[in-house]
């Protein structure tokens, strides 16, 4: 037994100390900084989503840990903000949306592997086709799908994506698309940069 104490993923503090940069900043989503910071705390999410993956296939971490570790992150991160600023509980809520499927591809990988059959691309697709006849639930499961794909190596092909109509799926693809990143380089966003 080694003394060395448990990785720690994610915690409270860290997602705490995301929401009060939020609230602390003046958030114009049309502003780039603004954007950056949205996307940084959901980059740092998936990164954590990331790094449990790696542990469980460098076989750190059991598929029983692994899963309760993924738990807690999403515990953590989809817990729903109390913000007085509206806008703000909203631009929070749409990183939320976002990292749904990422937090259920990483379990779904982790329980039972990659999808076997399709590309990212054609699972994209039909949870567009899926988000069109408003079956939100076979929607998400095929951008679970895509995610197992994604996490298996697979690259996520942004033209695809611009061809979907703004909606939950093309949100939960951002998500999707901060995995993929994260799967490719999972090195932490610094909290405090100064630009």
């Amino acid at each position: 037994m080694s003394d060395e104490p448990p990785e720690q993923f994610y915690t409270e503090e860290r997602w705490q100390n995301w929401l009060t940069r939020v609230e602390e900043e003046e958030l114009d989503p049309e502003n780039e900084d603004s954007a950056r910071l949205l996307l940084n705390l959901q980059d740092d999410a998936a990164i954590a989503i990331a790094k449990i993956v790696s542990a469980y296939e460098d076989d750190r971490l059991g598929e029983e840990e692994a899963v309760e570790e993924l738990n807690e992150v999403r515990d953590i991160v989809l817990t729903e903000v109390d913000f007085e600023d509206e806008e703000k509980a909203m631009l929070i809520d749409g990183v939320q949306t976002s990292l749904v499927p990422a937090f259920y591809s990483a379990e779904e990988f982790i329980a039972a592997g990659a999808a076997e059959e399709g590309t990212v691309d054609d699972f994209v697709r039909a949870a567009a086709n899926a988000e069109a006849e408003e079956d939100l639930d076979a929607a998400l499961g095929y951008c679970v799908q895509a995610g197992t794909l994604i996490i298996d190596g697979a690259e996520l092909d942004m033209a695809v994506v611009e061809e979907i109509e703004y909606g939950l799926v093309s949100e939960w693809i951002n998500g999707l698309d901060s995995l993929q990143s994260a799967m490719s380089d999972p090195e932490v966003v610094e909290e405090d940069e100064d630009d």
